[in-house]
C-alpha cells in the first residue's frame, strides 16, 4: 500500500535554518540512484499479472504523492533530530511554477544544485530534516524542508477530515462518515436541564428543539389556566404532581440533550447561560410565592366575608325577640367562636373580640332599658356562653352578666307579683333568681317584696275595684305556694287572709251594683272556701237575696242584714200541693231557704185564664196530704222565691216569686202550686 498523500507544500519561511536547494537536490539525487536498485530486485524474472475482478482496485497513487524512502536492509532509520526553532504553519500555495526548468527557488541561475562540499549525500527521511518534494499544479518543487512533527494541512489526509470543500471528491469511494459528537459538557447540560426546570422551556429553545418547548409552555399555560384565579382551596395536588413530573422529565431530557450538542450561541452567552438558568429556577419558585400570597388573601377574603355574614345575622335579630333570633344568633357565634379559635391570626380572627363586644352589647340592650323580663332570655344565653365557647375567647364577659341576669329576675319576678296572665309567671323568675343566685342580695329581696305586693292589695280590697285586687291576691297565692322554702309562710298566712276579705268585698260590691247573678257565684263559693269565717252566714244570705233579686229586682235593694232582729216571730207554715219537690226562698228582715218534698198525688191547677176566672182552691184536701214546713219570721216585708224540681208534669226551673207581710200577731200559711199553661 501506498504512503498517504501528503501535500504540505513547506513556504520559505518554514526551511530548517542552514539548509539550501542544492543541498536538497543532492539528497533527491541520491534517494533516485537507491530505488532503481530496489525495483529491478522486485521486478526480475516477474510479469505484473491481471487484476482480480473480484477486488476493487485501490485507488491510484497520484503522482504528486510523496515517497517515503526505503531504510538501509538491517539499520533502523535514525531518529530526526529536533528543530532548532518551531516551525511556522504551512500554508497552501497557488499560482504558476517559479521556474519551468525545476530550478529550484532562490537559486541563482547557472548554479548547479548538489551537496555542500564536506557534507554526505546519504538518504534522509521526509519529516526528518529532508525535504519534501513541492509540486505546484503537477510539476515538483524544490523548497525548504518540512518541520519536525508537522503533517499534512487541513483539507488534506483521509476522507472526512478537515475543513469542508476538501478531500477526494464525490463518487470517489465511500460516502464521508457523520460528524462524530463533541465532547461531553457537564456545565452546559446542567444549564439547558435547569432552563427547562423553570417551567419556561428555554433549554429547548437553545437545542432548536421546537416540540419540546411548545410542550413545556402548554404545560406551563395550562397550569396557570387551573390555578388563576387563586381560590382557597388552591390547585389540585394531582395537577401539582403531574407538573412537576414533567418538569422533572423535561429537565432529565433537556440535560441528556445538551450534554454533546453544538450551542449556536456566542462565547459570551454561554458562559451567561448557566448563571442565567440558576436564575430562572426563580420564576417557578417566585411564581409560587405569589401564588401562595394570592391565595393566602384569597383565605383571607373568604374569612372576612364569613364574619360579614355572621355579622348580618347578628343585625338581623336586632328588634326580634329573643326566641325567634336565637336561632341566627346560634349561627353568627358559631362562625365567631371557628374564627377566633381555628384562624386567630387571620384578619379576621382579630377582629372577633370587637364582634364578641358587639354581641354582648346588643343583646344586653333590654336591659340597658330596663326591660327587664325581655332580657331576662339573652342575659341568660350570654352568660351560659362559657360552656358552649372557648373560654379564652370570652374571657371575662360572661362572668359581666351574673348582676344584671340577678336584677332582671328580679324585676321582673316581683312585678309579675298578682298579674294573672303574665309571661313568665312571677313565680318562674322568681325561682330562678333563688336557684341561680342564692345568695346574691336580690334574692333576699324577695320575700319582703311578696309582703309588700299582700299588703297593697289587701287595702285595694277597700276600696273601689275589691274584685280586681282580690284576683291579684289569688295570683299572688299561687306564686307564694310555688316558691321554695319556708321563708314565705308568713307571706301565704297574710295572702289569705287578705283573699278572704277580698272574696266577701268583691260579692257585696256586685250585689249593690245589680250584678246579682256574679253576687250569687262569689258568695257562694266565699261560703264554700271559708266555711269557718265569720262571714260565711251573711254571704249565705247574701247569695240567697241576690238570687232572689235577680227574678224580682225590688229584693235587691239592699244587703240582707248580718244577723237577724230580736223580738217575737210568726209562724208561716209552708205546704206543698204540686208536683215535685219545691225549694223556697225567701229574704227580709231574715233571710233563708227550705226545701220541700215532693206531693205524690198533687197536679198541676188549670191556668185561671182557661177556666173562667175561676178560683184555685189549693191546699184544700187533708192537711196530712201535703208536705210542710214551718218558718218563724220576724215582722216585716218578705220576698218569695220557689224553685221547683222537674217532674213529669213540670220542667227543671220552674221559678214563682211571691211577696209577703209579716205582722206581729199572726201566724201565716202558705200553700205553694203550680198551674198549667192550657
Amino acid at each position: 500500500m501506498g504512503e498517504e498523500p501528503n501535500d504540505a507544500r513547506p513556504e520559505p519561511a518554514d526551511r530548517i535554518p542552514g539548509g539550501d536547494a542544492s543541498h536538497q537536490n543532492q539528497n533527491q539525487s541520491q534517494n533516485q540512484n537507491q530505488n532503481p536498485q530496489q525495483g529491478q530486485a522486485q521486478g526480475q524474472g516477474q510479469n505484473p499479472a491481471p487484476p482480480d475482478p473480484r477486488v476493487a482496485p485501490s485507488p491510484e497513487t497520484p503522482p504528486w504523492a510523496p515517497v517515503r524512502p526505503a531504510a538501509a536492509s538491517g539499520t533502523p532509520a535514525a531518529a530526526p533530530p529536533p528543530p532548532e526553532r518551531p516551525p511556522a504553519t504551512p500554508t497552501l500555495a497557488f499560482g504558476p511554477p517559479p521556474q519551468a526548468s525545476g530550478q529550484p527557488t532562490g537559486q541563482p541561475s547557472g548554479q548547479q544544485s548538489g551537496p555542500p562540499p564536506g557534507e554526505s549525500s546519504g538518504a534522509v527521511p521526509v519529516g526528518a530534516g529532508a525535504a519534501a518534494p513541492d509540486y505546484s499544479y503537477g510539476y515538483p518543487r524544490s523548497g525548504p524542508a518540512t518541520a519536525p512533527g508537522y503533517g499534512p494541512p487541513p483539507g488534506y489526509g483521509p476522507p472526512g477530515y478537515g475543513p469542508p470543500g476538501y478531500g477526494p471528491p464525490p463518487g470517489h469511494g465511500a460516502q464521508p462518515p457523520a460528524q462524530p459528537p463533541g465532547p461531553a459538557n457537564p456545565a452546559q447540560a446542567a444549564a439547558i436541564g435547569l432552563l427547562n426546570l423553570s417551567g419556561l422551556g428555554l433549554g429547548y429553545v437553545l437545542l432548536r428543539n421546537w416540540i419540546g418547548a411548545v410542550l413545556c409552555w402548554l404545560a406551563t399555560a395550562a397550569l396557570l389556566v387551573v390555578a388563576l384565579p387563586a381560590d382557597v382551596d388552591g390547585v389540585p395536588v394531582g395537577v401539582l404532581v403531574g407538573y412537576g413530573v414533567f418538569l422533572l422529565a423535561a429537565a432529565a431530557d433537556g440535560f441528556r440533550r445538551g450534554l454533546r450538542a453544538t450551542l449556536r450561541i456566542g462565547a459570551a452567552f454561554r458562559r451567561l447561560a448557566l448563571p442565567l438558568a440558576l436564575v430562572l429556577l426563580a420564576v417557578p419558585a417566585g411564581g409560587s410565592l405569589a401564588y401562595g400570597a394570592a391565595r393566602d388573601e384569597a383565605k383571607e377574603q373568604a374569612l372576612l366575608a364569613r364574619l360579614t355574614t355572621a355579622d348580618e345575622r347578628v343585625k338581623s335579630g336586632q328588634g326580634l325577640l329573643f326566641e325567634r333570633a336565637e336561632p341566627l344568633y346560634r349561627l353568627a357565634l358559631a362562625t365567631y367562636q371557628d374564627l377566633g379559635t381555628k384562624h386567630a391570626g387571620s384578619r379576621a380572627g382579630k377582629l372577633v373580640p370587637a364582634r364578641l363586644d358587639a354581641y354582648y352589647e346588643q343583646l344586653s340592650a333590654p336591659y340597658a332599658k330596663k326591660d327587664y323580663c325581655r332580657a331576662v332570655a339573652p342575659l341568660t344565653h350570654l352568660r351560659g356562653l362559657s360552656g358552649a365557647v372557648d373560654k379564652d375567647l370570652l374571657g371575662t364577659r360572661p362572668a359581666k352578666t351574673d348582676e344584671p341576669l340577678a336584677e332582671s329576675l328580679y324585676e321582673c319576678g316581683t312585678g309579675a307579683l298578682g298579674v294573672q296572665a303574665a309571661d313568665p309567671p312571677a313565680e318562674k323568675s322568681l325561682n330562678a333568681l333563688l336557684d341561680t343566685f342564692p345568695e346574691s342580695a336580690y334574692a333576699t329581696r324577695v320575700e319582703p317584696a311578696v309582703r309588700a305586693a299582700v299588703k297593697t292589695r289587701s287595702t285595694a280590697v277597700d276600696g273601689a275595684t275589691p274584685c280586681e285586687a282580690v284576683v291579684e291576691l289569688r295570683t299572688i297565692r299561687t306564686t307564694v305556694g310555688a316558691l321554695p322554702g319556708a321563708d314565705f309562710d308568713g307571706a301565704a298566712r297574710e295572702t289569705s287572709t287578705a283573699i278572704e276579705k277580698g272574696d266577701f268585698a268583691c260579692g257585696t260590691s256586685q250585689f249593690r251594683s245589680k250584678d246579682f247573678d256574679d253576687a250569687v257565684t262569689t258568695m257562694t263559693q266565699f261560703a264554700k272556701d271559708h266555711p269557718s269565717s265569720p262571714k260565711a252566714a251573711h254571704a249565705r244570705s247574701i247569695a240567697i237575696a241576690a238570687e232572689i233579686a235577680d227574678e224580682e229586682a225590688e229584693a235587691g235593694k239592699a244587703l240582707p242584714p248580718a244577723k237577724a232582729p230580736g223580738g217575737s216571730r210568726m209562724v208561716m207554715v209552708v205546704s206543698n200541693d204540686g208536683p215535685g219537690s219545691v225549694e223556697l226562698l225567701y229574704t227580709g228582715p231574715t233571710t233563708g231557704r227550705i226545701t220541700l218534698n215532693a206531693c205524690a198525688t198533687c197536679t198541676k191547677y188549670p191556668n185561671p185564664i182557661f177556666e173562667g176566672s175561676k178560683k184555685i182552691k189549693a191546699c184544700t184536701g187533708p192537711s196530712s196530704k201535703y208536705p210542710k214546713a214551718t218558718l218563724l219570721l220576724p215582722a216585716g216585708n218578705y220576698h218569695f222565691l220557689q224553685k221547683r224540681a222537674g217532674t213529669g208534669t213540670s220542667s227543671a226551673g220552674d221559678t214563682k216569686t211571691s211577696k209577703a207581710k209579716i205582722e206581729p200577731g199572726y201566724s201565716y200559711t202558705n200553700c205553694l202550686y203550680v198551674t198549667s199553661g192550657f
